[in-house]
């Protein structure tokens, strides 16, 4: 229907913008058909999700240069390919904004370990109900990590980085800054300036850096800290 504009001519309405959800695009890394097939369905049948790419090694699965929202990645695959080269190549080679969880059976601790160094955002078993891989998913979308309690049992072992390079104090701000304080109310009650809050964070972000680790944001200073048992 056209209608009448203020010098007297006609003209379409606009259609008003979409508001349709983004379809996530999510990724299966597994050397298992049966599992890839299954867990393709599941997935394929939570609104606002869909499988689209699914192989037995990481380089095949973005071969054809696809591009992911989420990669649910299996830590031991057949070709011997270890947890960290295939996370770090997911990172670099399907955008900067992929969320990798690990998905595994959980066997292997230090697997997992290898794999949160790397960059996944949390670990989830294969044997987890329907509702929780989508609520999983989701949240690995939005940044959050997936803290699980097979998760916080994996990483509570990897404290060899903290006793040797983290101080005690450095180890109390970072502790308390993970959990959510701010650097303000940190300095409070550690009776310290804000100023030397701050130069603690930034000594603590080095030291990470200088083994592979990097935080360079409050959210990657949380998961550093879950990963070493300190939160």
């Amino acid at each position: 229907m056209k209608t009448p504009s203020s010098d007297g001519s006609t003209s379409r309405p606009r259609p008003a913008p979409s508001s349709r959800p983004k379809t996530l695009n999510i990724g299966l890394v597994d050397d298992h058909p049966a599992l890839v097939v299954g867990v393709s369905t599941i997935i394929n049948s939570f609104s606002g999700m869909r499988v689209t790419g699914a192989a037995s090694r990481v380089d095949a699965l973005l071969d054809p240069g696809g591009s992911f929202d989420v990669v649910l990645l299996d830590l031991q695959l057949a070709d011997g390919s270890s947890p960290r080269r295939n996370v770090e190549r997911l990172l670099a080679g399907s955008g900067a904004a992929v969320k990798v969880i690990a998905f595994t059976s959980g066997e292997n601790a230090a697997l997992v370990r290898e794999a949160a160094h790397a960059g996944v955002v949390g670990m989830l078993r294969k044997s987890e109900l329907p509702d929780k891989l989508r609520r999983a998913i989701e949240a690995a979308h939005r940044g959050e990590t997936i803290a699980t309690p097979d998760w916080a049992a994996a990483l509570m072992g990897d404290e060899a980085f903290v006793s040797a390079s983290l101080s005690a104090r450095e180890r109390d701000v970072l502790s308390r800054y993970a959990s959510g304080q701010t650097a303000e109310k940190v300095a409070a009650a550690l009776v310290l300036s804000r100023d030397t809050v701050v130069d603690h964070l930034r000594r603590i972000r080095s030291k990470y850096a200088a083994v592979g680790r990097e935080a360079p944001t409050k959210i990657d200073l949380h998961r550093r800290a879950i990963e070493d048992g300190l939160i």
